[in-house]
């Protein structure tokens, strides 16, 4: 069991997570606007240390209006463990999928495939900054699929962390000139945050 004292968070350490989440997020965006030819507006991340009540809120405040479909995929090193989860606007799909030039029929099996590459790629980069600025080496688990226009709140049913408390860093990518946007959290286990704050507090030092 985890000693709740040690899962805290000071400002200087909030900051260094936002730090290094902006250079993980620039690389991520860097690529992808490559691979559309589009430029990617990232706002500052937000880094926040929640119980597991308040995820369930805060993942609703993303986007409660429109469908959404969303993946999931886990990831683990030295120690370290946790989840990416990518919800990606349903109405995004048919500027994302001219942009990608992508010419097969844009049905539900399309925009699973659209969704698959996109949040392969921004997971993908985004872990790796961050683990190479850590000095760590992340395992990542294969995608999940975790529901295709839904609610948010559906999404949520299919997503059950067993945590008390978690690390969660929320991204919010959008492109210029096109309507596509997405959300990416981060959330690292109650049992990592520790493990993260003295590699943290060694780069503070």
């Amino acid at each position: 069991m985890t000693d709740t004292a040690t899962v805290s968070l000071n400002e200087d350490q909030r900051d260094c997570y936002q730090e290094l989440t902006n250079v993980a997020m620039g690389q991520a965006a860097d690529r992808l606007a490559r691979l559309l030819d589009s430029y990617v507006v990232l706002p500052i991340p937000k880094v926040n240390l929640i119980e597991a009540n308040d995820l369930r809120m805060a993942i609703q405040e993303v986007e409660t209006e429109s469908a959404m479909s969303a993946v999931c995929q886990g990831f683990i090193g030295s120690g370290i463990a946790g989840e990416a989860l990518l919800l990606f606007n349903d109405t995004s799909f048919s500027d994302l999928a001219n942009l990608m030039n992508y010419d097969g029929e844009l049905d539900r099996h399309g925009q699973l495939e659209l969704l698959m590459d996109v949040s392969s790629l921004l997971i993908g980069a985004c872990i790796q900054g961050i683990g190479e600025q850590l000095e760590i080496h992340f395992n990542q688990g294969h995608p999940v699929v975790l529901g295709q226009h839904c609610r948010v709140d559906e999404l949520l049913q299919n997503s059950v962390n067993p945590w008390t408390k978690t690390l969660a860093i929320e991204i919010h990518y959008t492109m210029e000139q096109a309507n596509i946007d997405c959300d990416l959290l981060l959330l690292f286990t109650e049992d990592s945050v520790a493990k993260l704050n003295n590699k943290i507090n060694f780069l503070l030092d």
